[in-house]
């Protein structure tokens, strides 16, 4: 019979280093870029939406949550920041900087 330590337990997936790296990876550039240099996100017309915006800090917000290693004890939390969907919500704000720089 074998003993187990604590530190050759199995983890999922989304806690794993890389994904945790790629969380802030994926964040930190955008929440830079909103602060120094929100008109980066203006389309032709000169304007932006604002619920698409909201929506981007989400994602930034939750990959934040989850790169520094912070795992909520909530339903709801854990829900609301869960990884996959802050890197959709992240990979919008790409989107949108891309779609507003072309």
């Amino acid at each position: 019979m074998r003993n187990r330590s604590v530190t050759t337990e199995v983890r999922p997936l989304l806690r794993r280093p890389w994904s945790r790296a790629l969380s802030l990876l994926l964040a930190s550039p955008l929440a830079l870029l909103l602060l120094i240099h929100p008109a980066a996100y203006l389309d032709d017309q000169g304007g932006y939406s604002h619920s698409l915006l909201m929506l981007v800090m989400l994602g930034i917000s939750g990959g934040f949550v989850h790169g520094v290693g912070f795992d909520p004890y909530s339903r709801l939390w854990r829900t609301i920041f869960h990884p996959l969907g802050c890197w959709l919500l992240l990979g919008l704000g790409y989107l949108i900087l891309w779609r507003a720089q072309g």
